[in-house]
C-alpha cells in the first residue's frame, strides 16, 4: 500500500470522522462533506486503472477506514471503480451481495452485482445493518452484463475481513485507554491480573486477525488468494465477536452508553462478520477446499496454501 495515500487518507478520516457525524450518519443523513473531501483528495478514484492503485491498495486503505469506523460505502466504491475502470465522477457505484443487499444503495447512481450485472435502473427498499449502516434491498429494472473478476465474492468478504482488521485494532486501543485510566479501589483496573489477562487475549485475537487479513492481501495476485481470503474471513469473524465480548466487559456499563465511541465500533465487528459470509460460511469453503484435494494432496495444501 502506498504510504503517501494511506496517510493522506488517515489525516482526512481523523479530521472529519468523529462521533456526531457517526451519529448523524446513523440516522440515514450521508456524510456529503466527508465525501467531497475525499473527492477533492482523488481518493474516490483508489483502484481504478488511472490512479496508480490496485486492489492491495483497496484493502490497504479499507483497513485504514475501519479503524475511524468510516460512515462511507468505501469498499463498495472502490471495488467497483476497480472493475469498471473507474470515472472522475463523485457519482456513487456500489457493490450489492448475493441476496442483492447494498450499501447507501439509496444513494448509488448504479450498482454492481455479484452475478456479473451493472444496474442502472433499479429500485430501492431501505435497510440497515446492526451498526446502522445503510444496506438497502435493490430490485433491478435495467442493466447490463459485466465481465467480473474470477473470484469476486472472496474479494468482497475481504474488503468486510480489512475493515474489521482496521476496527479491531482500534478497539483494543480503546480498552487499554479505558483501562489504564479508570480507577478502582486506587488504582487502574490494569493493573488486576483479571483485566490484564483479558486485555492480553483481546489483543492475541486482534492480532491473528490482522496477520490473517495481510495473508489475503499478499496473495492477491497468485493462485492461492481464494483460500487466504476465505481463511482471513473466518478468522477475522471469530476475533469480532471475542474482541466485542472483551472490550464491553472491560468498559463495563460505559461501553455500552451511546455516549461512548465503543459501540460505534463493536456493532460495527458484529455487522461486518456477517457480511458477504460468515465464518461458518467460509470455514465450509475451506473444508471444501481440503476435502477435494483427497489424502494425498493434504499436506501439499498446507503447505502450499498455509
Amino acid at each position: 500500500m502506498d504510504a503517501l495515500v494511506a496517510d493522506a487518507a488517515d489525516r482526512i478520516f481523523a479530521d472529519h470522522v468523529d462521533k456526531p457525524l457517526l451519529d448523524r450518519a446513523e440516522s440515514g443523513e450521508f456524510p456529503q462533506q466527508l465525501w467531497q473531501v475525499l473527492c477533492e483528495a482523488g481518493l474516490h478514484l483508489v483502484g481504478t486503472k488511472d490512479s496508480g492503485t490496485g486492489l492491495a491498495d483497496i484493502l490497504g486503505l479499507l483497513k485504514v477506514a475501519g479503524r475511524h469506523a468510516v460512515p462511507l460505502p468505501l469498499a463498495e466504491v472502490w471495488v467497483a471503480g476497480s472493475v469498471l475502470g473507474g470515472e472522475d465522477t463523485d457519482g456513487l457505484t456500489v457493490v450489492a451481495d448475493d441476496g442483492l443487499v447494498a450499501a447507501w444503495g439509496r444513494r448509488a447512481e448504479r450498482v454492481l452485482t455479484l452475478d456479473g450485472r451493472l444496474a442502472t435502473g433499479f429500485s430501492v427498499e431501505n435497510g440497515g445493518n446492526l451498526a446502522g449502516e445503510p444496506r438497502d434491498c435493490i430490485r433491478v429494472d435495467a442493466a447490463t452484463e459485466i465481465e467480473l473478476p474470477g473470484e469476486m465474492p472472496e474479494l468482497m468478504a475481504t474488503t468486510r475481513a480489512a475493515l474489521a482488521a482496521g476496527a479491531l485494532e482500534r478497539t483494543l486501543e480503546l480498552a487499554i485507554e479505558y483501562a489504564t485510566t479508570r480507577s478502582q479501589f486506587g488504582r487502574a483496573i490494569s493493573r488486576f491480573q483479571a483485566i490484564q489477562h483479558q486485555l492480553a487475549v483481546l489483543a492475541g485475537e486482534v492480532a491473528a486477525a490482522v496477520r490473517a487479513c495481510d495473508g489475503a492481501i499478499e496473495a492477491l495476485d497468485g493462485d492461492g488468494f481464494g483460500t487466504q481470503a476465505a481463511a482471513a474471513k473466518a478468522r477475522v469473524g471469530e476475533a469480532c465477536g471475542i474482541a466485542a465480548e472483551i472490550a464491553h466487559q472491560v468498559h463495563g456499563a460505559m461501553g455500552f452508553t451511546h455516549e461512548h465511541t465503543l459501540h460505534h465500533f463493536t456493532r460495527r465487528l458484529w455487522s461486518w462478520r456477517d457480511e458477504f459470509g460468515n465464518e461458518a460460511y467460509w470455514q465450509r469453503r475451506l473444508g471444501e477446499r481440503l476435502a477435494a484435494t483427497g489424502a494425498d494432496g493434504l499436506w501439499d495444501f498446507i503447505a502450499r496454501e498455509g
